[in-house]
């Protein structure tokens, strides 16, 4: 299972966005890019900006360039705006649900307990970080996980933890549930998805 490696602080300062808690730390004492000239001002040209911003979102989720492109080439053919279309799909993956429920607390996280087994989806163990979930669905902790170290840990945090708007969670259950797909308004504002396009459709 090909996966993104690598210093996660580095990549956060790369891109301004925090990966980790940890980075969240770094990033509020050195919100510049790593090096030596990382303070400078940078120079990018209209390619460099939109290559960027492709390499920021593949970061962000966790996907490979070849994935990514699966994910882009899917989007072109849905009725509305393609970027919003992309970023949905992106959203919908069930390792991303997983980190918005709060069952982990970054998206690697979310990704290794999926593959782990942790979760059945309606019933039905799943073990596929990519896995598309659909409005409707519910996502719940497998009951011979539940007394996992991980979980028991995890659970203590989860009865203050408030996801978004369009996911319910309940955390005595250790379930949640896909309410509607997310708006535009809902959607992750650090990202230019028409710097996405704009790349993919040169």
């Amino acid at each position: 299972m090909a996966r993104h490696t690598g210093p996660k602080i580095k990549q956060s300062r790369k891109f301004g966005i925090a990966l980790t808690k940890k980075a969240e730390k770094y990033l509020a004492k050195r919100n510049y890019r790593p090096g030596q000239h990382g303070q400078n001002p940078q120079r990018v040209s209209e390619f460099g900006m939109q290559l960027r911003e492709k390499q920021k979102a593949k970061i962000i989720y966790g996907v490979m360039e070849k994935q990514f492109r699966r994910y882009y080439e899917t989007a072109t053919k849905k009725v509305g705006v393609t970027g919003d279309a992309l970023l949905q799909m992106l959203e919908f993956r069930l390792d991303n649900i997983v980190f918005r429920m709060g069952f982990a607390q970054t998206r690697p996280q979310a990704r290794q307990i999926v593959s782990h087994g942790f979760f059945e989806v309606n019933g039905k163990r799943v073990n596929i970080p990519s896995y598309q979930v659909r409005v409707g669905d519910e996502i719940k902790i497998l009951e011979g996980k539940k007394n996992s170290s991980y979980i028991k840990t995890m659970a203590q945090g989860l009865a203050n933890y408030k996801t978004v708007e369009w996911l319910s969670l309940e955390p005595k259950n250790l379930s949640g549930k896909v309410l509607s797909k997310p708006s535009k308004d809902q959607l992750d504002s650090s990202l230019n998805t028409q710097l996405i396009v704009e790349y993919y459709s040169r």
